[in-house]
């Protein structure tokens, strides 16, 4: 194993956000690579990471046992994950190590993944298993897990990659916990995981679409932070509504939407109804960051599948689609959130003098002295000054899609002003920034 060098995560003290364990400041900025262990070789890995190091990525969310028959189908070097048990059935205790042929095993070829993410200044989300091998309720299967098997694997799988400081694990995987086995299983993979890496990493679940992991979840110890799906059918759009949800529970956690609208992803799963697009998915992430996320993932329906052929349901490979217009400005999300003190920023609609419905809903956060407002369409926004202290505020324009900003001008931090930005209509999204000057 490679030495690493990038630093642990923690909650952090207001309990809102991630720091790392020297109490820097970390921007969740995501993308679902769930196929990335299975699907890709070495060489495809290496390319993949190196385009989202460069769009400004930290996180990316990949899978172990992956959806895509990633327990029957060895992977890009021919090799599978588990070995058979004597009654001829996959077993997550048997992970497979065996290094011939090829010279690398399976897990092998998760750690060097793992540690080029490492190299490349990027934290692995991982996922032990895909939800459908604990609840087939869709999808391939097969159900491999018992709540005594998942605590014997995520033992293993904690022990594994206690030494590597870039994992945030992930539990879980677009599956209800709709019965107690359910519910078992999944609190003995956690239980096993904190025992094998001895609690250095972070835990969270992913859940399915329409959900938080707060609904079944929030109250357990091990639950370190919420993760929402807030998925991808016409119902969803609103997604600031999901965080508002999690913020308002008991005991206060962190949260953060881990799966919005994928760019180029069949509205409501059916091409029939056109795409979502750089604009759908752009818009989920500021709403998701400004509503309070600790972060937010960015997601594209050819690269979590990591698709190598295109057809109507997937209309681009994954090599295609690795510089689609919003997967580059993900970057200008991330450098405006650490460009100003990312620790006690909170949603603030007091900031609104009026606030408009929908599409339209301006997102407001604050922290002690700034402001972020984002208006998706290019509307005015109307402000209430004096949120803020100060006598005076900097007043400027910041654009999503291309980081540039523009200035407005200084003034009085008093009464309610409206401000319009220099374009509107669809996709003509901006960030009125406040800074207090004294």
């Amino acid at each position: 194993m490679m030495e690493q060098t990038l630093p642990l995560l923690r909650v952090a003290d207001d309990r809102r956000h991630l720091v790392t364990e020297n109490g820097e400041p970390f921007f969740w900025m995501g993308d679902t690579a769930w196929e990335l262990f299975h699907r890709l070789s070495r060489e495809e890995a290496e390319q993949y990471l190196d385009c989202r190091a460069e769009q400004g990525f930290t996180v990316l969310q990949a899978v172990a046992l992956a959806e895509l028959s990633g327990i029957t189908v060895p992977n890009a070097h021919g090799r599978l994950p588990l070995r058979q048990n004597a009654q001829g059935q996959w077993d997550p205790t048997l992970p497979d190590l065996n290094v011939e042929p090829g010279g690398a095993s399976y897990w092998d070829h998760v750690d060097r993944i793992v540690d080029m993410a490492a190299e490349r200044g990027i934290y692995i989300g991982m996922l032990p298993t895909w939800g459908d091998k604990y609840n087939r309720m869709w999808g391939e299967g097969p159900e491999i897990f018992t709540a005594e098997n998942a605590e014997i694997y995520g033992n293993w799988i904690g022990r594994r990659y206690r030494g590597r400081a870039n994992i945030i694990w992930i539990l879980g995987g677009d599956r209800p916990l709709l019965t107690r086995r359910h519910f078992d299983i999944i609190q003995a993979m956690a239980c096993g995981i904190r025992n094998g890496d001895e609690g250095r990493h972070l835990i969270t679940f992913h859940p399915s679409g329409g959900r938080s992991s707060s609904g079944p979840l929030h109250e357990e110890s091990w639950l370190d932070f919420n993760m929402i799906q807030s998925g991808h059918g016409r119902d969803q759009l609103c997604n600031w509504t999901f965080i508002d949800k999690d913020r308002a529970l008991s005991p206060i956690k962190p949260t953060l939407d881990g799966e919005p609208r994928y760019e180029d992803h069949p509205i409501d799963f059916n091409p029939k109804n056109g795409y979502f697009d750089a604009t759908d998915a752009r818009t989920g992430l500021w709403w998701a960051t400004l509503a309070g996320g600790l972060g937010v993932t960015y997601g594209h329906h050819a690269i979590w599948s990591m698709r190598t052929e295109p057809e109507p349901y997937w209309p681009l490979t994954w090599r295609q689609a690795l510089r689609r217009p919003c997967a580059q400005q993900v970057r200008h999300l991330r450098n405006l959130m650490l460009s100003r003190p990312l620790v006690g920023l909170e949603p603030d609609e007091t900031l609104l003098a009026g606030q408009y419905e929908g599409a339209n809903h301006i997102a407001a956060s604050r922290g002690e002295k700034h402001a972020f407002l984002y208006t998706p369409n290019g509307l005015e926004v109307k402000a209430r000054l004096g949120v803020l202290a100060g006598t005076q505020v900097k007043v400027s324009w910041y654009n999503p899609r291309t980081g540039e900003t523009t200035e407005v001008g200084v003034i009085a931090n008093e009464g309610e002003k409206g401000f319009r930005p220099e374009t509107s209509g669809r996709g003509e999204d901006w960030v009125l920034v406040m800074d207090v000057m004294d």
